[in-house]
């Protein structure tokens, strides 16, 4: 193979090796192997060449974070969530924006639907809700729902089923990515019913008040588990340079760590719900304290911090050099 088409095949994994650094050890010793055969076949062929000094530093770098500075059981779990998870975000910000453009879309179309068919929300919602909430509505208490159980069942039964619901959003990817679609497509037309119909009532900006005070956790924690799923899907769909089964492994991989950084939102969403939503009658300042605070920490934690972190990473001195000629 000639030097010029054995640097094409190659370039875009050597960046990414270069760039995104590895999310765990498994994949580092993967992607290290990959080198190594890389580096075996540059020396055989090209052993003068500046690729092979490429890839002779890159393999020696990634070696060293192998062996490198190893960490105890307990710092593994502070660097998952301070760094590991956030690359993997980062990594699949574009399947985040994808899942919350297709999610606010059906939303928006339910909405849409609903203003113009009065029967659309009860068919969504079901007649046994929409005659439950108009009796509350009745009696002046409008989000009593939220008051009818004990808080700690509410809690426990709430973040069970959410986290339920998450991971069969996220396994629907195995479907080529529909059947996670299919899933943000049902969840987003009953937020886009139910939201227009308290709005229709009049209560609109009430029920973001005192609904999205869980909402706020709960609603983007099902957009990222959506971006879960096309992770998981692309794996299967575009698998670029690498086999299909590493492909797949590593989409499979890098979803599931999205999902298990949604559990503990999902718990705190849970526990608002069950916990504090019921005082529908609290101070809106206070409301609105909770709900933004909500809503910076997910913008903080999933797009803000990701990006930053990245940057400081990329900012670190790097020995190996891609020839000028391919970079």
């Amino acid at each position: 193979m000639r030097e010029g088409l054995f640097i094409k095949k190659n370039i875009d994994k050597w960046k990414q090796y270069q760039y995104e650094p590895a999310a765990d050890p498994d994949e580092m010793a993967g992607q290290f192997t990959d080198l190594v055969n890389d580096l075996g076949y540059a020396k055989t062929f090209y052993p003068q060449s500046k690729v092979t000094q490429y890839l002779n530093g890159l393999a020696s770098r990634i070696y060293l974070g192998i062996y490198r500075n190893k960490k105890e059981e307990s710092s593994r779990i502070v660097r998952f969530w301070k760094t590991e998870l956030p690359l993997v975000v980062r990594r699949y910000h574009r399947e985040i924006l994808y899942s919350f453009i297709i999610f606010i879309l059906f939303a928006l179309m339910a909405a849409f639907s609903a203003a113009h068919d009065e029967t659309f929300v009860r068919g969504v919602l079901s007649d046994q809700y929409i005659d439950m909430t108009e009796d509350n509505i009745a009696r002046g208490d409008p989000f009593g729902v939220y008051k009818q159980d004990d808080p700690l069942n509410m809690f426990v039964w709430i973040a069970i089923h959410n986290i339920k619901v998450a991971f069969i959003i996220y396994l629907g990817g195995f479907l080529l990515s529909i059947g996670t679609v299919w899933f943000l497509f049902q969840n987003g037309v009953m937020l886009g019913a139910f939201q227009y119909y308290f709005f229709s009532r009049g209560l609109g900006w009430k029920s973001i008040l005192v609904i999205w005070i869980h909402g706020t956790l709960e609603i983007s924690s099902f957009i990222i588990a959506g971006a879960a799923g096309l992770v998981l899907g692309n794996s299967i769909l575009f698998v670029g340079t690498h086999k299909r089964g590493y492909a797949l492994r590593r989409g499979a991989k890098d979803g599931l760590k999205l999902m298990v950084g949604l559990v503990p939102i999902f718990a705190a969403a849970a526990f608002l719900e069950g916990f504090v939503t019921r005082y529908s009658s609290m101070p809106i300042w206070l409301s609105l304290f909770i709900l933004l605070s909500s809503l910076s920490f997910i913008i903080w934690y999933f797009v803000i911090y990701p990006i930053r972190l990245e940057k400081k990473m990329r900012s670190l001195p790097v020995n190996p050099q891609m020839p000028a000629s391919y970079a």
